[in-house]
Parts: structure tokens; C-alpha cells; sequence
């Protein structure tokens, strides 16, 4: 049975605060996975290379479950229920990690968790871009919330695991992902319609063999690769400098701040600048930020300088990232198209960069961050070399 249009849908909770909701709980729990993580499997004795490839186990999965899920949602037309059971199953999935210690169990633990929970985001992209239809200009003010989710976590989580030990982080994260499960109960469907515009054979092979389509996922993965080292071993790094966990949330928490920051701006930034310009400039930024990082020593005023950065690393290009598949891929390929570009960037490249991350750790240390700038240069030099940048 079809869901009902969303004007047909009675909800308690207004209409935006739905959509916020979502991502409010969404990056709430990434903001308890991403900084701490990584110190939870420190402290149950895993090895930089451990840390590094089981870091690495959600962006894995994340290559082929978007793909899969966005395959299923566009043919079936129930995006809801697949963003509804990916959230109930990656919980269930989840529960076991309280019992579980050794490398292979948390591999598999993650591999299934992450499975299912990789389904929802992107989908939720689509059904928040189809929901706000002719205001999609408001789409950042609507992600904004799951910054501010990410900022709430890593703050209050830093005091609270400087007090309690990492041994709370598993519960944390449980917890994130029923509240996220029973939000989705809220959520509206959405529209349906699949229908061309301009009546263009759909054909997702189609689209890919544009030169500006490819060539802007090559980039995107290797934007998110330039992450490996921060996101998997930035938090160790200060750790081993002596910061205290609740100073490591306030300089994560500053990142996302900036990351707000944008987001209330970045429809004005979309009206003045293409948005293919708007993915270079925030990848040069980010070849700034990884170096200094890599050169600053643990200097706090430049550790701020790099994690208000954050804005263009993540922010600027990710929103303008989600606007741009959406107008290339258009409302009948949209579930495939977000799913690529998660798949590939956050997926793929995400994976690559933990996983090299914690191969080269040991040796090169903080000076790994030298080479993630050098991998974000390349992907600036590849958009523009590639002519995406002087796209309208």
C-alpha cells in the first residue's frame, strides 16, 4: 500500500522539527562514535592498526548498503520504511557490543550494525530535499539541527567519559539509536513522484558517464580519504598531548560549531557562487586546515584556526555536494545518486583514509596530516583540471 502524501499525514510535531529531529539524533550519535571511538578501542587494548581497520568497517559497508538500499527505494517507492527498518535493525544489530572485547566479534558487530544504519542517511537526504520541494533552498537550515546534535554529544560526553571512563560510550550509542528509531515513527513520507521534467531517459549509467559526474565523485572520495587521520586518530593524538577528554569534545565541538555556522549562510554563498566553485574553494581550505594541523604541535590558537576550517571541510562542501547530485541526478535516480555519492565519498573514502590511517600511524605520526593535504590538493586540482569548476 502507498503512504500517504505528506499533506495527508497527521503528526503531534510540526512538520520541520520532524526533519530536524532526525538529524539532531543522527549526528548526536556520530558525535559519540566519531571523536570517542576510537578511545574506547584503545582502552580495550586494540592496536593502532586494529583501531585504524575497524574504523574503517562502517565506511566499508557504506560503499554497497546506500547503493542497495537506494536501488530498493527508488524502485519501491518506500523510502520511509527502508529509513524505519534500517534504524530499528541497525539497533538490534548493535546491542551485543557490552559483551564483546576481542577484534574479529567488534568486526562483525560492526559490519552488521553499520550495514543496516548506512541505509538511512542517505534515503533521508532524498525524502528532506523531496519534503521541502520548492523550499530546498532550506535544506541547511534543516541539517543545521544535526550539528547542533553532534555539538550537544561531544561537549556533554567529554565531561561525562572524563568522569566515567570510555565503559559508558556503548551505552551512549545504544541509546542514540532507539531515539533515533522511535523519531523516524514521526517522519513524513515525502513525495512519490519520479517523474523527468524534462522526459530524459533515467538511466543511472547515463548520468555517471558525464564528465562532471565522475570526476566529482573521484573528488568527493578523496576529500573523505583526507579525513583518515582526523577521524580516526585526531582525538589519540590530543590525548597523548595531555588535553583531557572534555577539551578534545570542546575542539570537536568548535568544528561543528563553524559547521553551523555556514549552514545559516550557505544559501546566500549558493546564490552568489556556482556551486562547483564552491566545492573547490572548500577543498583548497581543507589542504590549509590538514596543515595545520600536521605543523602546529598542539599550539591550542592554531588547533581553533584548523577546527573552525571545519566549516569549509565538511560544511560548505557537503551541502553543496547534496544540491548538486541533486540536480544532476534528478527526482527519479535521487535515492542512487545520494547513495553514490555517500557510498563513494563517505564510504570508500572515509574507509580508505582510517584504514591507511592506521597503517602509517605508527610511523609517520601527526606528519600523516601532510599527506591527507596533499590528497585534498589533488582533488581541488582535479576539479578544476576537469573543467567541473566552470560549470554553472
Amino acid at each position: 500500500m502507498t503512504e500517504r502524501p505528506l499533506t495527508e499525514r497527521a503528526s503531534p510535531l510540526p512538520y520541520y522539527w520532524r526533519l530536524s529531529g532526525f538529524y539532531f539524533f543522527y549526528f548526536g550519535l556520530l558525535g559519540a562514535l566519531v571523536p570517542y571511538w576510537s578511545l574506547y578501542l584503545k582502552d580495550l587494548g586494540f592496536s593502532a592498526a586494529g583501531i585504524g581497520a575497524l574504523m574503517a568497517i562502517p565506511q566499508l559497508t557504506k560503499i554497497g548498503a546506500p547503493n542497495l538500499w537506494g536501488w530498493l527505494a527508488d524502485r519501491s517507492g518506500q523510502r520511509l520504511r527502508i529509513i524505519r527498518a534500517g534504524n530499528l535493525l541497525a539497533a538490534l544489530a548493535f546491542m551485543p557490543v557490552f559483551w564483546i572485547d576481542t577484534f574479529w566479534n567488534m568486526a562483525f558487530l560492526l559490519i552488521a550494525f553499520s550495514f543496516f544504519w548506512n541505509a538511512v542517511l542517505a534515503q533521508f537526504e532524498v525524502l528532506t530535499l523531496q519534503s521541502l520541494g520548492d523550499r530546498s533552498h532550506r535544506y541547511s537550515h534543516v541539517r543545521l539541527w544535526g550539528s547542533v546534535g553532534f555539538i550537544v554529544s561531544v561537549l556533554v560526553l567529554g565531561e561525562l567519559l572524563d568522569q566515567m571512563g570510555t565503559e559508558l560510550l556503548p551505552w551512549v550509542l545504544s541509546g542514540f539509536l532507539w531515539l533515533l528509531w522511535l523519531g523516524t515513527l514521526t517522519l513524513p513520507s515525502g513525495s512519490a513522484s519520479v517523474e523527468s521534467p524534462r522526459g530524459e531517459n533515467h538511466s543511472i549509467w547515463t548520468v555517471l558517464a558525464r564528465r562532471e559526474v565522475y570526476l566529482f565523485l573521484v573528488a568527493s572520495f578523496l576529500m573523505q580519504m583526507s579525513h583518515g587521520p582526523y577521524y580516526t586518530f585526531f582525538s589519540i593524538h590530543l590525548e597523548n598531548l595531555e588535553f583531557s577528554k572534555m577539551t578534545i569534545g570542546a575542539l570537536w565541538a568548535l568544528g561543528v560549531l563553524a559547521e553551523v555556522g555556514l549552514f545559516l549562510v550557505m544559501h546566500q554563498l549558493m546564490r552568489r557562487f556556482s556551486i562547483p566553485w564552491i566545492l573547490t574553494g572548500s577543498l583548497l581550505l581543507a589542504t590549509v586546515r590538514w596543515l595545520i594541523i600536521g605543523s602546529c604541535d598542539g599550539n591550542m590558537f592554531w588547533l581553533l584556526i584548523a577546527q573552525c576550517l571545519h566549516a569549509a571541510s565538511f560544511g560548505s562542501f557537503h551541502a553543496a555536494s547534496i544540491a548538486w547530485v541533486h540536480r544532476q541526478f534528478g527526482d527519479a535516480l535521487a535515492g542512487q545518486g545520494q547513495a553514490l555519492y555517500s557510498s563513494l565519498g563517505f564510504g570508500a573514502g572515509w574507509a580508505a583514509g582510517a584504514g591507511l590511517s592506521g597503517l602509517f600511524w605508527p610511523v609517520w605520526g601527526i606528519q600523516l596530516f601532510y599527506a591527507a593535504a596533499l590528497v585534498s590538493l589533488c582533488a581541488a586540482m582535479l576539479m578544476v583540471a576537469g573543467r567541473v569548476a566552470r560549470l554553472p
